[in-house]
């Protein structure tokens, strides 16, 4: 790697890294989930969630990896952060976090603060869960000279069982799914399917499920599944359980494009490979269309290195995809679409429709103009294609450019550079602000705590992937043969194999020009 991409790169990293260090509070070391462009502390949010502590957790182990803080620092902020996390309230039977708590108080919500009057149902969610069991299983190898905080970070991972979730049953046969997560019948959410789960209906609980479960497989809640298959949580037949797209047939034709693929039997379970054809490329759409949907859990897992035939020949393929639309597709010059505060107030979820199942998938524009159906063209359930006539006002999110940072490196700094010097107001004394509109140029003036950690990630998995080094032990044993057997389908048209190469860096005229 060139000298100058690094010292870019640790210049970015040194100020998102400030961000974190001031959305942390310091009596109890948890971040709150946003703090205001200016970084003022009497901005932090009033509430944090276990991903915002996984975040912490692993910005903590790069900064100190980077050189930026010392070893001594590192351990006292992960001590009083792991103080905090024993304290918060958690399911009992199962150990799963609640998604909401004070950060200052460590109090689980039951109002939001937000919203006055407004009631929170204290809600255990399998992928946020997920999340935080990851960072907290990553700490016995990454801080060898403190064994004790390791063992104990290890002990509090373990103790939280993701089999609550299975259902054996989710499918009609076969292995089962994760379901989103639950509420407790004390704290259940009105007009919710009461799905009881044996074993802890027999500890003299009925535990309140959501109504769906995790289907599609190229989404961010793999972790919680890798996860559970490697704790011995469930079956490892549950790797090959979720839709890599679900079938070409009519049952299924309400997807966003008509797949190509054939059915592949791996440990006994039939699995359809399906791709989707976008401009030249065979990849395996995510649900949305999002980038960190396909490509967080590759921060922290070797997916690359472990799956060869699946994962590593199709994320580079998803990322070109994503920089195609926002430089030569939509015009709009920028690339890096993904779920952030929307500059207009609030939180949004973009992406781009055409790499998403989700048949009116995430958006890319403000006024949701980007959000269009593929067609489909099959006997008795023909669908016509309806394409994009106007691309609206763009959002892009830095984090998601980062993201990228690994598969295309030159174009992903060409990207963030064009950003930063086009829209001033987006870059601050905390590195990138969470998005922008580049047709107006209004920045969402927040700094997140979920993705200024995944700035973090993203540029350890181009300067060394140590991240990946302290997870991958938890694991290898049970999810790295699994991967190996798979082989996606994915590629490029007309016969090229293999991984993508680098995607394009030039901008389109309108990036080149914009004020």
């Amino acid at each position: 790697m060139a000298d100058g991409w690094r010292r870019e790169l640790e210049g970015h990293a040194r100020a998102t890294w400030h961000s974190l260090v001031e959305l942390t509070l310091p009596g109890t070391g948890l971040p709150a989930d946003w703090i205001d462009g200016g970084l003022r502390a009497e901005t932090r949010a009033p509430y944090t969630s276990p991903t915002n502590i996984a975040m912490l957790i692993w910005s903590v182990l790069v900064a100190r990896d980077l050189g930026f803080i010392a070893r001594g620092e590192a351990a006292l902020r992960i001590e009083r952060a792991l103080d905090s996390v024993c304290r918060l309230e958690r399911h009992a039977t199962t150990g799963q976090f609640y998604n909401w708590y004070d950060p200052a108080t460590l109090e689980t919500l039951t109002r939001w603060p937000e919203a006055p009057g407004g009631r929170v149902y204290p809600f255990a969610s399998s992928v946020d869960n997920g999340w935080l069991a990851c960072a907290l299983l990553m700490l016995e190898n990454a801080m060898p000279e403190r064994p004790e905080l390791g063992e104990r970070a290890r002990r509090l991972g373990l103790s939280m069982n993701f089999g609550c979730y299975y259902d054996a049953a989710a499918k009609g046969g076969g292995p089962g799914l994760l379901r989103g997560g639950f509420w407790r019948t004390s704290n259940v959410a009105p007009g919710s399917e009461v799905l009881p789960h044996g074993d802890y209906a027999q500890a003299g609980e009925t535990l309140v499920y959501t109504g769906h479960h995790y289907t599609t497989f190229n989404s961010e809640p793999r972790i919680a599944s890798y996860l559970a298959i490697a704790l011995g949580q469930v079956p490892r037949e549950h790797y090959f359980a979720a839709y890599r797209t679900y079938p070409d047939s009519c049952e299924y034709a309400w997807q966003e494009a008509r797949p190509e693929g054939r059915w592949r039997e791996y440990l006994g379970v039939e699995v359809f490979q399906g791709v989707y054809h976008v401009n030249g490329r065979r990849l395996v759409p995510s649900w949305g269309g999002s980038m960190f949907e396909a490509l967080m859990p590759a921060l922290v897992v070797p997916e690359l290195d472990w799956g060869t035939q699946s994962w590593a020949i199709t994320h580079p393929l998803y990322v070109e995809a994503q920089m195609e639309f926002g430089l030569r597709e939509s015009g709009y010059g920028y690339w890096g679409f993904s779920p952030a505060a929307d500059p207009a107030g609030g939180y949004r979820e973009y992406g781009v429709d055409a790499l998403g199942m989700k048949s009116d998938g995430y958006a890319s524009d403000v006024q949701r103009r980007t959000v269009f159906d593929a067609g489909w063209d099959g006997d008795g359930c023909k669908r016509p294609r309806r394409p994009i006539a106007d691309y609206g006002q763009g959002v892009v999110t830095p984090h998601a450019a980062f993201l990228a940072l690994e598969f295309a490196p030159a174009a992903t700094l060409d990207n963030l550079r064009a950003l930063r010097r086009d829209f001033p107001s987006l870059y601050g004394a905390g590195g990138f602000k969470d998005s922008v509109n580049v047709a107006t140029g209004q920045c969402a003036d927040r700094y997140l705590a979920l993705d200024q950690g995944m700035v973090m990630a993203g540029i350890d998995a181009l300067l060394g992937a140590r991240l990946r080094g302290y997870l991958a032990p938890v694991l290898q044993a049970a999810i790295e043969p699994l991967m190996r057997l798979e082989e996606f389908g994915a590629g490029r048209t007309g016969g090229h194999e293999g991984r993508a190469s680098e995607a394009p860096t030039a901008r389109s005229e309108r990036a080149q020009t914009a004020t």
